[in-house]
Formats: C-alpha cells, structure tokens, sequence
C-alpha cells in the first residue's frame, strides 16, 4: 500500500464535539501497524548474516515478522501463546510461517521461542526490545504532524510492550514539543503503566484482558527506558471500555480490535484544547470476539 496511512477526521459520532482524527494504521494488507517495526529490524538481522529469525507473539507482530522475512528472503519462525486469537493465526498460516503453538500466555511462549532460538543459532526478535523498531514507528508519528498541518494537542496511542508509543513520542518530542504524549494500556494488563510510574520494569502477575495486543505481563526494560523519555501520560481503561469502544468504532464502520480500541476507550480521560489523534492500531479481531462487544459491551467486567 501507499504511505503514509491516512489521517481522517472522527465520525460524528465518535468525535464527541471534538476536534479528534484517527491515524489508520489498520488499512495497511497486514491489518495493523507492526510491519513498520519488523521490516527494518529484519533488514538489520539479514545484514548481518541472518538467513532467518525466531520471534513470539499473539498474532500481529508475528505477521509482521512473516511478511517483512518474505520480503528479505528470510524464514520466520513463530511463538504462540495457546488459545490465540484464531484469526491472527489463520493470517500467519497464510503468510507462511512456521508457527509453534505454546504456553499459557505471551511470556511463557517466549521462553520457549529463547530456547528454540538458542538452540537453532537463530535471532530472537523481541518485540518491543529491538532498537529497529523505534525507527519505523517514528514514521508514524512525522507522519501526523505532516498530515495535520498544524500541532496536536495530543496523540493517544495503545500500549502492549511500549515500543510503539516509544516511536510515535519521540518524533512526536522533536517535531511537536507541546504535544502531550498518552499512552493506553488495560487495566487488566498494566504492568507499563505500572513500570513507567515506578521508572523502571516492575513486576506484576495481572494479565486479564481480551485484547490481546495489550497482553502483557512482563515488562521489557529497554522499552521502559524509551518509554520514561518519550511518553508524557499513560491511562488505563477497563474491559467494558474497551468493548463498548471497539462497538463504537463498528458501528461508525470501522473494524477495531480490542488495542485498537483503546485509544478510543481512553478518551473521556484526555485534557487536550485542541486537535487530538488517536491510533487506530488494528482490525484482526475475531467474529465472536466482535460480536460479544457489539452485542453486550456490559456484560464485560468493569
């Protein structure tokens, strides 16, 4: 697809009286944003020498991965948690990638996926810790400003591991300074918003939540640090939040998967006299999972 992404003003109905625009990341093939970040790491790991990489996910980022390896002639290996979203799989077996379904939640794969990588003399390709990525994600954030014209107020964006906002904040730092910074976790996954309070990665047994871009339970460090330096606010919104968002969002004709919906979930919280941007991150989510937000966003805890 063509770059950038488009930047489109709300729907009526979402924009509350605001002046608010969603960066749509999820138009791209893949569905969301992270092939912004995997293709220049990849490209970095086959300059190196690497004919392949090993990498873990909940389905997104081992998309990514699967589709920028293609690109480089590269093999992609990837780790699942178990019970993953069904759709984001049957996206990965499209691409080709060679997935081993394992362990309870993201972080438990990524132990398996450390030793697998070991053991083949394969990279790891940690999301949220490779550097690489921070180079894509800023993308995003010159993009907004070039597209708006004039500063935002604020720029929402979901945060899983960080490295996304990381990326956005830090364009956003150099080339808009008074805009504020907000980050988005689940309240039922907040360890980087508990991480970024304390200003270090702390630990936190608390991952509950169906949007499993925001699942995570274990900090990763760098992505802290970026994240002390790059990120102005972080917010946390519950899992009715999130569904009756992710409602909002379909019945304004846009497919959001529960992080993607996060930004918008958030919103109610956001003090910004202004324009202000919220990251539509994805739209793989699955039909029941859709329709449960749609049907009964109360019925979801909150």
């Amino acid at each position: 697809m063509s770059l950038p992404t488009p930047l489109d003003p709300a729907p009526p109905g979402l924009a509350e009286g605001r002046e608010l625009y969603l960066k749509r990341e999820d138009v791209h093939e893949l569905g969301a944003f992270k092939w912004r970040g995997a293709l220049p790491a990849l490209a970095r790991y086959r300059d190196q020498g690497a004919a392949g990489v090993v990498t873990v996910s909940t389905g997104n980022h081992g998309a990514a991965t699967t589709w920028a390896a293609t690109r480089l002639g590269m093999t992609a290996t990837v780790f699942v948690p178990e019970g993953a979203s069904r759709t984001k799989l049957a996206r990965l077996a499209e691409l080709g990638a060679d997935v081993c379904e394992i362990g309870a939640d993201l972080d438990v794969a990524k132990e398996h996926a450390v030793a697998f990588a070991g053991a083949a003399g394969l990279p790891l390709f940690e999301d949220g810790a490779e550097p690489a990525q921070l180079d894509g994600y800023r993308e995003i954030g010159e993009e907004i400003v070039d597209q708006l014209g004039v500063a935002p107020a604020a720029v929402v964006v979901p945060v899983g591991n960080g490295a996304l906002l990381a990326g956005v904040g830090r364009a956003l730092g150099e080339r808009s300074a008074g805009t504020r910074r907000i980050g988005v976790v689940a309240s039922a996954a907040p360890v980087m918003a508990l991480s970024w309070q304390a200003g270090r990665a702390v630990a936190c047994d608390l991952m509950a939540t169906m949007a499993d871009g925001l699942a995570v339970r274990v900090a990763i460090p760098m992505a802290v640090e970026w994240l002390l330096e790059d990120a102005d606010e972080m917010l946390r919104v519950s899992e009715r939040e999130l569904a009756r968002a992710v409602a909002a969002y379909d019945a304004a004709g846009i497919r959001a998967e529960g992080a993607a919906a996060a930004a918008l979930a958030a919103l109610p919280q956001v003090d910004a006299d202004g324009p202000v941007v919220l990251l539509v991150t994805g739209c793989n989510i699955d039909a029941d999972l859709l329709a449960g937000c749609c049907d009964d966003p109360e019925s979801f805890p909150a």
